[in-house]
């Protein structure tokens, strides 16, 4: 006999081999096979190992239910129970599910229990498991009405299946089930990411690590519920889950009465019967021979009933011969229930018997597999909401939030951030703050996610923090961290509820007792190190203070204030500008200082860093494309839509003398003076925003990488009311030589020089540079284009001067 490591690499090859031709039953005329989210989306593309596969397959199809195993994470599914299923159910599709599983419900994880019988044989078994399974009832459950809650009298026969359609689409039925066709959403801007997937082949997503995030997500078949449900079971079904199926692989949405009522009425929208079924005639001697049958053929060892029997196990895990000629799947026998695995499957669950190996690898993932949290959450780069199924992810009032603010959360490093008791409550139910996203947190049966907090801090290696020993001995630094509040804070955060008019975003009151301290202080300090593509603007760019006169420009006490004052939250007065703002006057007008203002700008996107100077010449930044892209004259901004209307028009300059800048990144290296310049998304093109600095006269300097160097880019008003750009361009290993970078000047449909250090393009920008820049650039052609690019050495540091006329 091989050697187990070898049985262990003819596996692998083998599901990877196979899994490529898959698709669900559609290539095979036999039934369907079990349907299991996280051995679909992983196992067959070889993103999870062969052993967690084969682990999770086992838990999922309950082998565990009748071949008992020591380890915990195999605990099984089991299936629903069916104290009242005569009440629920439909006896005729009783009858035709228990002769052919697979074919009433695909993907069904529940075996053929009657697959070894014959024809005859059969038929008897079917008709006495449901006369058995007739009088199995169970009263309803009393919907108690709320003031959050109405339950109007029989509320599942007044169920709307067009608001039940946009519930089902819109709380999170679709992130693991199929959406409707015909179903419209709100046009959203596709991701940088989706955008890349959208432009490469299956080699280059392979190459590149990014096969799995242009994969479909296959969804959690349904079966035929019209022919199954009632309005009446179905709306208590979807109210209350756990009371069926206690694995909670069907969570709870925290439905009221009347959406579960919408609900049903839209997945029953095909139903065409007016009355309920009628109960079959009780026979007491079929009944009898059902309950036998009932233990005789193992269904008591996954199904609760009214009755109180015992399991009936068969032979333990350990003791399984893979050898065999019998198995539950390898051919049907009488007596023992029969799944109908695909080659990958079969191959796959054959890992746990011929290895012996049953320890999880990874507890934490197989859980998140059984419960398919990766539909909505990803982790370490796996799983999340599928590519396709991102745009009924919507938040209230389409306001764009991009990825992070309407989709769930990644889950990565979460055990070092958030602390256990608050994880608990959000997995059950009680952690909702994020109320500008239509999904909902679902509810999990405590049993079934009471180990996920302490896995998640085991697998994170969390070390929970004390405020002492991150911030040091008690301070009274509240009022310092009001102030800090509103430096930017306000303009995307709930404080107790209340916010600027129009304003979404997670609420902070409470935050104190959601998050690790130390977590809290390296997130302020650097975002986009401890959260990939997060919106979270960088307040400490280079771990330095942005206001250097409240106490003293420390990062670490300013952050200290921050968690002071959002400690006391609840007895605090909230920050001025909420209090205030609606009396002040909205016109922003740079008098001393310049004021810095993050909106959302035609002319400069959602991320738009507005900048307006005494010297009435203003700019706005893109912070998303990383470039200079709009200037003007005359009147700054007017901060209604910013701090009130966040649904309203994006801002727009008050002067009348205003200017678009070249479009794309300002500096690319090229490997020919030739090559055209780069297109799409500046994070496609490797640069990342790194936020901004204020000097002691409060003018940015915003701060970013591109490839080898970092960038500091300086704009002020020049002489002639226009601005002057400084860029300082630093190479981040000076040790090795940098490539040749390019620096892209003006762009027009022409360009007109004028003397000789400008050129001025046809929509009035002039551009001038320094004599010795000036005698280096090119005009060229480029995609029917005029450009003047400059060449720009860098071998330690260079520093270049632009002027912009216009």
């Amino acid at each position: 006999m091989r050697n187990s490591r070898t049985v262990f690499v003819a596996i692998t090859a083998f599901v990877l081999t196979t899994a490529t031709a898959y698709c669900h039953a559609a290539e095979t005329d036999g039934p369907a096979p079990p349907f299991v989210a996280g051995f679909d989306r992983f196992a067959r593309h070889g993103d999870i190992t062969p052993l967690t596969a084969s682990q999770l397959l086992f838990s999922e199809l309950s082998c565990t239910a009748c071949h008992a195993a020591t380890d915990n994470h195999l605990q099984p599914k089991r299936g629903p129970r069916l104290n009242g299923i005569a009440d629920r159910i439909d006896p005729d599709w009783i009858k035709q599910f228990l002769a052919a599983p697979q074919t009433v419900k695909p993907g069904t994880t529940m075996p053929d229990v009657l697959a070894g019988l014959n024809q005859a044989d059969k038929q008897q078994a079917i008709a006495a498991l449901s006369a058995y399974l007739a009088t199995q009832h169970q009263a309803f459950p009393e919907i108690k009405a709320g003031g959050g809650n109405p339950v109007p009298h029989e509320f599942w026969n007044k169920g709307n299946a067009q608001r039940g359609k946009q519930l089902y689409h819109q709380v999170g039925c679709v992130a693991c089930h199929q959406p409707d066709a015909d179903y419209e959403v709100a046009e959203i801007k596709p991701s940088a990411i989706d955008e890349i997937l959208d432009q490469l082949d299956p080699e280059e997503l392979a190459e590149l690590g990014l096969a799995s995030a242009a994969r479909r997500v296959e969804s959690v078949p349904h079966g035929d519920l019209p022919a199954k449900y009632t309005p009446k079971s179905l709306a208590f079904f979807l109210l209350n889950p756990e009371a069926v199926r206690p694995s909670g692989r069907m969570p709870s949405l925290k439905l009221q009465a009347v959406e579960a009522a919408d609900i049903a009425a839209y997945l029953l929208k095909d139903q065409d019967r007016l009355d309920p079924p009628t109960p079959p005639v009780e026979d007491p001697q079929l009944i009898a021979e059902g309950r036998r049958l009932f233990r005789e053929l193992r269904c008591v060892n996954c199904h609760d009933t009214n009755d109180k029997a015992d399991r009936n196990p068969a032979k333990p895990l350990a003791k399984l011969d893979r050898s065999a000629d019998h198995s539950c799947f390898v051919a049907p026998r009488n007596g023992v229930p029969h799944y109908y695995l695909d080659p990958p499957q079969a191959a796959t669950i054959h890992e746990v018997l011929a290895t012996g190996k049953t320890a999880a690898t990874d507890p934490l993932q197989l859980a998140m597999l059984q419960l398919n949290c990766y539909a909505c959450h990803d982790r370490n780069e796996q799983g999340g909401v599928g590519r396709f199924r991102k745009p009924y992810f919507e938040t209230v009032g389409h306001v764009d939030l991009g990825d992070e603010g309407r989709l769930p959360p990644p889950l990565t490093g979460v055990g070092r951030k958030l602390r256990q008791d608050w994880m608990k409550k959000v997995l059950n139910g009680n952690g909702d703050v994020r109320s500008h996203m239509h999904i909902r947190m679902p509810k999990f049966p405590a049993a079934a996610v009471k180990s996920l907090p302490a896995q998640f801090a085991r697998a994170d290696k969390a070390k929970p923090s004390s405020e002492k020993e991150v911030f040091g001995p008690p301070q009274d630094l509240a009022e310092a961290g009001r102030r800090l509040m509103d430096i930017g804070c306000v303009q995307c955060h709930q404080f107790r509820g209340e916010t600027l008019p129009g304003t979404v975003g997670t609420d902070l009151a409470g935050i104190t007792t959601r998050v690790d301290p130390q977590w809290f202080y390296e997130f302020l300090l650097n975002p986009g190190e401890l959260k990939n593509r997060t919106r979270m603007p960088t307040f400490f760019p280079g771990g330095t203070s942005q206001d250097k006169e409240l106490l003293g420009g420390d990062p670490k006490r300013q952050i200290a204030a921050m968690w002071t004052y959002l400690k006391g939250l609840d007895k605090l007065p909230l920050p001025e500008k909420i209090v205030q703002a609606r009396s002040e006057s909205f016109e922003l007008i740079p008098r001393d200082r310049p004021i810095v203002l993050r909106t959302f700008m035609d002319e400069a996107g959602t991320h738009a860093i507005a900048v307006g100077f005494p010297e009435q010449v203003h700019f706005a930044f893109d912070a998303e494309s990383v470039r200079l892209a709009h200037a003007w004259r005359g009147g700054f901004l007017d901060a209604l839509g910013t701090w009130f209307i966040r649904f309203a028009p994006p801002a727009h300059p008050l002067g009348d003398a205003s200017m678009n800048l070249p479009a794309g990144v300002p500096l690319a290296i090229l490997k020919t003076e030739k090559q055209p310049w780069p297109t799409g998304a500046a994070d496609d093109n490797r640069y990342r925003f790194g936020g901004y600095k204020l000097d002691n006269d409060g003018i940015p300097t915003f701060l970013y990488r591109y490839g080898p160097f970092e960038i500091q880019d300086r704009i002020v008003p020049s002489d002639n009311q226009g601005l002057r750009r400084q860029l300082t361009i630093v190479n981040r290993h000076p040790d090795k030589s940098a490539p040749p970078v390019w620096f892209r000047a003006n762009l027009g449909n022409t360009l007109k020089q004028e003397g000789p250090l400008a050129y001025k393009n046809d929509h009035g920008l002039t551009v001038t540079m320094p004599k010795e820049l000036a005698a280096r650039g090119q005009i060229r052609t480029s995609d029917k284009f005029s450009e003047w690019i400059v060449p720009i050495d860098v071998v330690k540091k260079t520093t270049i001067e632009v002027q912009y006329a216009w």
